[in-house]
């Protein structure tokens, strides 16, 4: 059953996700095969998709056509979204080499940032095909992590590592990122919820120094969200 209607992004993504035989990480990051997957982290540009002579950053991708008409406006509206705030251009592919490849495969998930290949884009039906899931999955395919894992976290979630599930402490790992010049985001679209991987739906992410501030309930884009990718893509 679509559940999607009554809970956030987040527990969507995770749940949708639940059982996948791929190993992944953060939730929802697939293991890249040509890559270090932690190239991202610390020169962001190294995953960086790269810009057009004219100024704009072109992303070939292919559709797939088990997707009705219905989920193909919802994915390319939420492509729009990016587009019509940044430099990002959603192109359909013609015969580039590194493109992404969306199609309904278990779950929510992709590989994080450009790898100059082909990459995929899973987007199951009756789940992952909303607006801030789509948004949350084309941000890690622009090189974005999670909002939690970025380097100086500690001063604005505590993380209760005694409350997540057994084997799932690297979820919760800090990176020592580079986080562009921009605040901490409570609001971003790539925010986990507060009970994210929690044993028996405990909490494992606790905002401070205000604990009743609202995380990983965003549905689209935040402003900060937008200011990275354009910060990032020099848009």
């Amino acid at each position: 059953m679509d559940q999607s209607d009554t809970e956030d992004i987040t527990t969507t993504i995770l749940r949708m996700n639940n059982g996948s035989t791929e190993l992944l990480l953060e939730g929802d990051l697939m293991m890249p095969r040509t890559r270090n997957a932690m190239k991202c982290s610390r020169k962001p540009d190294n995953c960086r998709w790269p810009k057009s002579a004219n100024g704009n950053v072109e992303v070939p991708y292919v559709l797939s056509s088990k997707y009705d008409q219905s989920e193909k406006r919802t994915i390319l509206f939420a492509m729009k979204d990016i587009e019509d705030n940044s430099c990002i251009r959603y192109v359909p592919r013609a015969r580039q080499t590194a493109y992404l490849n969306i199609l309904p495969r278990y779950g929510c998930a992709t590989i994080l940032g450009y790898n100059g290949d082909k990459q995929t884009v899973s987007l199951q039906k009756f789940g992952c095909i909303e607006h801030g899931i789509i948004q949350h999955e084309l941000l890690h395919t622009l090189g974005f992590y999670h909002e939690h894992m970025r380097s100086d976290r500690d001063q604005y979630v505590k993380i209760h590592i005694d409350n997540v599930m057994k084997n799932f402490n690297f979820q919760f790992r800090k990176f020592d990122t580079d986080n562009l010049n921009t605040p901490y985001d409570y609001t971003s679209i790539m925010h986990y919820t507060r009970r994210a991987f929690g044993k028996d739906n405990s909490v494992t992410i606790t905002p401070i120094p205000d604990a009743s501030v609202t995380i990983g309930k965003s549905k689209r884009l935040s402003n900060i969200d937008i200011l990275r990718i354009n910060r990032l893509y020099m848009c």
